[in-house]
């Protein structure tokens, strides 16, 4: 992994979902990598909490912007207070996102357009808002949290699944209109991590998760750091990971779809 902050030692990262899991992890490394900080997520007393603790053990500044992001009015609230206040991103991970699990038939449709709003339109508008400004400089470099369910259809989490599908063409495409501006792009793609995130999406119970062997966030974290840092486009993390992503080309869309259905369903 890339342990300096080679290009400019005040640089600036904006991490959003920053309070927990892969995106706290995330924090951790810029922070110990000399970055100040801009932390976006919902709950203003956590990342008061992270800080206070990132303040006191680097000579960093840490900003803190709480917000729903399934907000459509988030992007650009957060773009105008950091433009009034002279802050350039230097540094975009988009990371916050969440699923929801069940039959689509039955699941709530107000939660999957929030999805829909958090996992793809606020990534989007946010990448919009600030790659501008990182051409016009000749530097800057965005992480996109995207998944290995961006691979392929996923029965049970029909929506989330698409929604990562989007976000891994979505980075690709512009990965390749930015070569030679000085911007990179990277998909990070994680299988199951060890989070609150199947927690959130119910689906604890389900034989993708339930009695396996994950990963943690902070590996997830430390993996896509390095590739942001490297300028790759896609990271997908671990060998499974890598190997189930790759198999998909191999088999026909229905078999694949089954198959996920499968290992999908709950215990």
């Amino acid at each position: 992994m890339k342990t300096t902050n080679q290009h400019n030692q005040k640089q600036t990262a904006l991490i959003t979902g920053a309070s927990s899991g892969i995106g706290y992890e995330l924090v951790k490394l810029f922070a110990r990598e000399g970055y100040n900080l801009v932390l976006i997520a919902r709950s203003g007393e956590k990342l008061a909490i992270i800080a206070q603790e990132f303040n006191q053990k680097y000579s960093i500044t840490v900003k803190v912007i709480p917000k729903d992001l399934s907000e459509p009015t988030s992007p650009e609230e957060i773009f105008q207070e950091l433009q009034q206040e002279n802050i350039t991103v230097d540094i975009l991970v988009n990371n916050a996102g969440f699923a929801t699990y069940g039959f689509f038939n039955e699941t709530d449709l107000n939660t999957e357009l929030e999805m829909m709003q958090v996992n793809m339109v606020c990534l989007t508008h946010l990448t919009k808002l600030f790659l501008k400004d990182m051409v016009k400089q000749g530097y800057g470099k965005i992480l996109n949290v995207a998944s290995t369910a961006s691979f392929q259809p996923g029965p049970l989490m029909a929506v989330y699944f698409a929604t990562k599908a989007y976000v891994l063409s979505f980075s690709e495409a512009i990965a390749n209109e930015l070569e030679g501006t000085g911007v990179t792009i990277t998909a990070l793609c994680p299988g199951p991590t060890e989070s609150g995130f199947q927690k959130r999406a119910a689906m604890e119970d389900s034989k993708l998760v339930k009695g396996q062997k994950i990963m943690d966030s902070e590996t997830v974290a430390k993996i896509g750091y390095t590739a942001l840092m490297e300028g790759k486009t896609v990271v997908i993390t671990g060998i499974k990971n890598k190997i189930l992503a790759a198999s998909v080309r191999f088999s026909t869309r229905k078999m694949v779809t089954k198959i996920v259905r499968s290992m999908q369903e709950r215990q």
